[in-house]
């Protein structure tokens, strides 16, 4: 029997849709991370957690048409629109196969580097998934980690009905043993599973009205409405009238709105790997 997939937000349509939007959303700030990485031309790469395309694009150019990129992705559905993707981007040198981002199967310290991005803030157990992608990466390779953290998501003015959606969100994800607010924590993580040289930084967004991401507590709540109700984090009735007043709140020019803190962490695995207990 295989494992439940543990993915906070579902693999259903409107997750889908997001997460085809979220590809071009944040590929700048994905880009500028990439670059200061320093991959070459030739690098052999794995990116966990891929997708319906995610970084693969960006990575695929950087590594060169004599390089090779390889998308680990859990859904068979996203597997297919990320080979899509790259066949689209022209990318013969990107591949796509289906895995589990906790146990990949592939063989330890067999990849010059390994890319993940906004996989952490949605599993339990991320401390595993962080073994998993160094254990992949050979001696002197370096890791890319891109995370958010709930902490800069706010609207102002205030508004009574987003701090209850939100409130219902963390309790939600917390039952489910996922921190959203890892981003914060992703240096430790990394740092006990035993890589050096780390460097973070953290972004940050104001969305304006008509911004495909302004809308973005709203389409989280969708994904789980369901389970919110059924397990009593917030009624019915609740909810509906939560929506309302946010839906309202966010058409307003006059309100602001902004994006997660993402942070952005690289470093290298060092030439004798040593994982803190």
């Amino acid at each position: 029997m295989s494992e439940p997939d543990l993915y906070l937000l579902g693999r259903a349509g409107p997750e889908e849709e997001r997460l085809k939007r979220q590809i071009a959303n944040l590929a700048p700030d994905s880009d500028q991370q990439l670059e200061r990485v320093g991959i070459r031309p030739g690098e052999r790469v794995v990116d966990l957690g891929c997708g319906p395309g995610g970084v693969l694009h960006l990575l695929g150019k950087r590594v060169g048409p004599n390089g090779s990129v390889l998308g680990i992705e859990r859904d068979p559905n996203f597997v297919e629109l990320a080979r899509r993707f790259v066949a689209g981007h022209a990318l013969p040198q990107v591949d796509v196969r289906e895995g589990d981002a906790y146990a990949t199967g592939l063989p330890r310290r067999s990849f010059d580097g390994a890319h993940m991005r906004l996989v952490l803030v949605n599993v339990p157990r991320p401390e595993l998934i962080v073994l998993e992608m160094v254990s992949l990466v050979r001696p002197g390779g370096w890791i890319a980690s891109f995370e958010a953290d709930f902490l800069g998501h706010i609207c102002d003015p205030p508004l009574a009905a987003w701090d209850r959606l939100l409130a219902a969100y963390v309790a939600y994800s917390a039952a489910r043993g996922i921190d959203l607010n890892i981003g914060r924590r992703l240096h430790r993580l990394f740092r006990n599973a035993g890589i050096e040289a780390i460097s973070v930084d953290a972004v940050e967004h104001v969305y304006p009205p008509g911004h495909d991401r302004r809308p973005i507590l709203r389409d989280f709540i969708d994904n789980v409405r369901g389970g919110l109700v059924a397990e009593g984090f917030i009624g019915q009735a609740e909810l509906d009238a939560d929506l309302e007043a946010l839906d309202q709140h966010l058409a307003d020019p006059n309100v602001l709105v902004t994006s997660h803190m993402f942070f952005r962490l690289t470093g290298r695995v060092p030439e004798a790997l040593v994982i803190k207990a």
